[in-house]
């Protein structure tokens, strides 16, 4: 096995250690959620926690990890007798993101139970986790399927695999880590509830500090080996505080003081349900035994809120994540019913310290000490001297966007067969059965009916006269089934003077700002192209950070003329790019604007001819309609048809208005 990177050598982090030093004092923590941009140390120091971790007892020859000391008695590989036991170190078992269901839970041979009544099933990814560590880097990018079977699991502590009547079930009981970028999306809130605690984590801006990352990195790098030896003193002093801190957690005493403290907290946060108050409760108390102490303090209340509570506050999905400190100090002093005695810290770091006299309570995180080492609405105007925003008019400052609201839903007819989401229909792996087919491959998902139907005729040539059925393997049939997969919404946004001329733009963006959101909840990427002035820009690459895209909306400057015939050539060389590097996931332009265009000859002509090349390669489209005024001249109307799309007004495009709003594009490119 290569080395890995000593904890104790990870520089700074400290909410991050601390929150995974925690979970090894107690998993009923429930495991960390990592958020940070890319390049931080989360995988490193996620992967170091293994190490730190007290060897496991198992029954020998058990693939499910049993504990000799009380054994599933539903394991697959039981009963477990009262044999000799066997130690082996804790496992950190990884989950791919594009690994499979079987990977996952486990493959269990459903063409051996058909034929011979064998229960064949090999252990998956969640069988090896038991009693050790499953992570998941990259967690918000993983299948809605896979999250699934993990919630499933966390919630149970089981896994359960049943497929036509044949059934395994055995215990899955992990601490849970996951990283994510939120660049690239965000999680969906039921798995998200599932992390005991979250940290934000950042790359220093300190230059000292950031010298001594790039320090030890590079002496780990040249010599992996060496190098852990170095830090083989902190690392064993850690573990032997952890254990420690594991002995003395059943001693620690949460009183009627912490518990007022914790509940208090929690409802003026306004979480959702329990799990934070139980969360918070075992963080404390973690923290306590952490410290050497067997009372919680206020303090340590205040700090197993900040682990526990940024990720279950009730929030919109495009606010900042944290808690507002000074709120929470003034619940702790309002909820208080006294002050709680300051503990006098072990000067030497409290038990299993390390050298350098570093990670006592108040610090709560291993040693470092080591080895050296007022706008106003602007009409389109002829461009002058000093005349900002390019040709047409001036830039005006960013406008407010109206409140969200929930809006109508947009797809993209037909079937596809993209990733999965909650948009347009689709070919899954999960859904409703709608037929049947030959299988390619491994057989996953058996449709018993048509496998009968294809067996049944062949009984009396294959001998069978009497009652039963001889079942072959050319007879077995793959259910084919149908869900809804997760779209690329590339929206057009026209930001031109014209726009803002009427005092539009405000309700523009509390428009496109709901669609966001209601591609946040469907597991869409999105895209931002935006024209004005003299030309059309992209202002977001399609992503899965639809938060980014609200915080490009909202900073979107208005004014100058209107190049609707740029901003359709931009958006359909985006969807161009996307369709080479995702061929399957299918796209929904949505051309926010009023339908005006400006700027060269004929610029409404040269607009229709644009939108004729997104009709031509078939891309479902919108014009969400932003004319306003008694005189209306049907400009946008006129765009769509070009498109074979449809357009809708921002009044319809609520979900309620009138009904069926984008019920059949297709027709409408046909009635066109």
């Amino acid at each position: 096995m290569s080395t890995r990177y000593p904890f104790t050598a990870v520089v700074g982090m400290d909410d991050l250690r601390l929150a995974l030093l925690l979970n090894a004092v107690s998993p009923a923590v429930g495991g960390v959620l990592v958020r940070g941009e890319k390049g931080t140390a989360k995988s490193t120091a996620v992967r170091a926690l293994a190490d730190l971790l007290p060897e496991v007892t198992v029954v020998p020859g058990c693939r499910f990890s049993c504990d000799p000391a009380a054994p599933d008695p539903a394991c697959p590989d039981g009963p477990h007798g009262t044999g000799t036991a066997s130690s082996r170190p804790a496992r950190m078992v990884e989950l791919p993101v594009g690994a499979s269901e079987d990977r996952l839970v486990g493959a269990l041979d459903i063409e051996r139970a058909l034929a011979e009544g064998v229960k064949a099933f090999e252990p998956g990814l969640l069988a090896q986790a038991h009693r050790g560590i499953l992570y998941v880097d990259e967690v918000n990018l993983l299948s809605d399927h896979l999250i699934d079977h993990l919630l499933d699991a966390a919630a149970m502590g089981a896994s359960y695999v049943e497929r036509e009547g044949v059934s395994v079930r055995h215990a899955a009981r992990f601490l849970l880590v996951g990283t994510m970028n939120p660049e690239e999306g965000e999680l969906r809130p039921q798995l998200l509830d599932r992390f005991g605690l979250t940290v934000e984590v950042a790359a220093s801006r300190d230059p000292d500090q950031r010298v001594e990352v790039v320090r030890r990195r590079l002496a780990f790098d040249d010599d992996p080996a060496g190098f852990a030896a170095r830090w083989a003193g902190e690392e064993s002093a850690l573990r032997e505080r952890i254990a420690a801190a594991r002995a003395l957690l059943p001693e620690v005493r949460l009183g009627d003081d912490a518990l007022r403290r914790i509940a208090a907290t929690c409802a003026a946060f306004e979480v959702d349900g329990m799990r934070a108050d139980i969360v918070m409760a075992r963080t404390a108390t973690a923290l306590a035994a952490w410290a050497g102490r067997t009372d919680v303090t206020a303090e340590d209340v205040r700090q197993a809120a900040l682990l526990a509570l940024p990720h279950r506050r009730r929030r919109n999905p495009f606010d900042a994540p944290g808690l507002d400190e000074s709120k929470l100090d003034e619940t702790l002093e309002e909820s208080g019913g006294g002050d709680d005695p300051d503990p006098d810290p072990d000067p030497d770091g409290g038990p299993g310290g390390g050298p350098g006299g570093g990670g006592g309570p108040e610090d709560g995180v291993p040693p470092q000490a080591g080895p050296p080492s007022g706008e106003r609405p602007q009409a389109e105007e002829p461009a002058g001297p000093g005349a900002q925003g390019g040709p047409g008019g001036r830039e005006q400052a960013p406008a407010k966007a109206a409140e969200p609201f929930r809006t109508k839903v947009l797809s993209v007819p037909g079937l596809g067969e993209g990733a999965a989401g909650r948009r347009s229909r689709a070919r899954t792996e999960h859904g409703r059965t709608t037929g049947a087919t030959r299988p390619r491959g491994a057989l996953t998902k058996l449709h018993l009916a048509a496998t009968v139907r294809a067996a049944a005729p062949h009984q009396r040539a294959r001998g069978r006269s009497g009652p039963g059925l001889v079942v072959r393997r050319d007879d077995l049939r793959q259910a084919t089934r149908e869900g809804r997969e997760g779209n690329l919404v590339l929206f057009a946004v026209d930001a031109s003077g014209s726009m803002a001329a009427r005092q539009r733009m405000g309700a523009v963006k509390g428009a496109v700002l709901s669609l966001l959101l209601d591609a946040y909840q469907r597991r869409d990427k999105v895209g931002l192209v935006t024209f004005r002035g003299a030309a059309a820009d992209v202002a977001l690459p399609p992503t899965s950070s639809v938060d980014a895209a609200a915080a490009r909306l909202e900073q979107l400057p208005t004014g100058g003329r209107t190049p609707l015939a740029a901003g359709l050539l931009k958006a359909h060389d985006v969807l161009r790019v996307e369709r080479l590097r995702d061929p399957s996931r299918r796209p929904l332009l949505v051309v926010v604007t009023d339908g005006r265009a400006t700027g060269g000859p004929e610029p409404l002509a040269l607009a229709a001819r644009a939108a004729g090349l997104h009709a031509a390669e078939g891309t479902a489209s919108v014009v969400v309609d932003c004319e306003s005024g008694h005189v209306r001249l049907g400009l946008a109307a006129e765009l769509a048809r070009h498109l074979g799309g449809t357009a809708v007004t921002l009044d319809e495009l609520r979900a309620d208005s009138i009904a069926g709003l984008v019920r059949d594009v297709t027709a409408t490119r046909r009635a066109a």
